[in-house]
């Protein structure tokens, strides 16, 4: 937790107070001003209700502080309940996601409600429809459009959101959020079988990598690479292939395992490094090391001649990404420039 940031309450938080106040409307005739909900995380919540024509209740999600994507949004859950006992079943409404593929917590056809969220809804209803059972429709307008921007594509989650939450409660905490999706999708790689698997940064980077590695299935990283190593050698990954674009190798050729501008940044002193192990002339590093950007120091070490320069970056890269997970993952590192022109490589167990 971040001390002095304001917390919120998850999309699950939403959708639960949202079905309980759906039932107590159709218990007690009136739709309810304000729910009380005691969330995962023991924390109180009495959000206010929005009532709908067709007898759903909306609830707007406040995530307090966090930078969160469904800030502001509503998330409405429309509860029919069946006359004899039952299940409580989900369904996915408008702006609720579906999972296509195998490997995370919920089964391929299911609405992406996860597990957490779901034991919220159903105890939410079962508060006050007991043992009947009930068929919950969870929707959340313009999810759809928002998904785009989420990892919920690459995890085959389509046509919507997910709703989320292991504790009810959103911290302001957006680097953790970023490095609990990415674990997720790399763990349902995994479980794919997925080998060898490959790491690189960022949309760019993913886009320039698919030229050389059209069938190796990718994995964005963003800055976490140190983490994402962790995790790799966590969940028993065998073969990793680091790529991406010259400037965050360098960084990592110089042991810098979170790779944002405001964390470190060593991307001229290692490549000088390795222009110097090399024997470039001094005239060749200092034009390197007084640079403003990498894709400059590409070009000028392209013109002297020592372009191979790069492969010795791959193979400092290599080397700490190697250490970080104990030898116990294959790593395997290209750099490859924007266009997705390989620039250099330490390749053992890809060609």
């Amino acid at each position: 937790m971040v001390i002095g940031k304001r917390e919120g309450f998850t999309t699950g938080s939403c959708a639960a107070a949202a079905a309980l106040a759906c039932c107590l409307w159709q218990k007690e005739g009136k739709c309810p001003d304000r729910v009380h909900l005691t969330v995962p995380g023991g924390k109180e919540y009495t959000p206010e209700i929005i009532s709908h024509s067709d007898g759903s209740c909306g609830v707007i999600k406040d995530s307090g502080d966090d930078p969160d994507i469904t800030k502001g949004m509503e998330i409405i859950s429309r509860v029919d309940i069946f006359e004899n006992d039952g299940d409580i079943l989900f369904v996915a409404g408008e702006g609720v996601g579906t999972i296509t593929e195998p490997g995370l917590k919920i089964p391929v056809g299911e609405p992406a409600i996860n597990p957490v969220p779901r034991k919220m809804i159903e105890e939410a209803v079962r508060s006050v429809i007991g043992t009947k059972g009930a068929r919950v429709t969870v929707s959340i307008p313009g999810g759809r459009e928002i998904a785009r921007k989420t990892f919920n594509p690459r995890l085959g989650i389509k046509n919507g959101l997910s709703i989320l939450g292991t504790t009810g409660i959103v911290r302001p905490m957006s680097v953790e959020a970023l490095r609990d999706a990415m674990y997720v999708e790399l763990k349902m790689r995994v479980s794919q079988d997925k080998d060898p698997i490959l790491f690189t940064f960022g949309n760019q980077g993913e886009k320039a990598l698919r030229l050389s590695y059209p069938d190796v299935c990718i994995v964005q990283v963003s800055n976490e690479i140190g983490f994402m190593l962790d995790s790799a050698r966590e969940l028993g990954v065998k073969h990793l292939i680091i790529g991406g674009h010259p400037g965050k190798l360098a960084k990592i050729a110089a042991g810098v395992m979170q790779t944002h501008s405001h964390t470190a940044d060593a991307r001229r002193e290692a490549i000088v490094t390795q222009l110097a192990l090399m024997g470039a002339p001094v005239s060749l590093m200092r034009k390197v090391y007084e640079g403003v950007t990498t894709d400059v120091a590409v070009a000028q070490i392209e013109e002297a001649g020592y372009g191979a320069v790069w492969d010795q970056v791959a193979l400092a890269a290599k080397r700490y990404c190697s250490a970080r997970v104990r030898d116990e993952v294959l790593i395997d590192v290209v750099v490859a420039d924007a266009a997705g022109r390989v620039l250099g490589k330490c390749i053992e167990g890809a060609k």
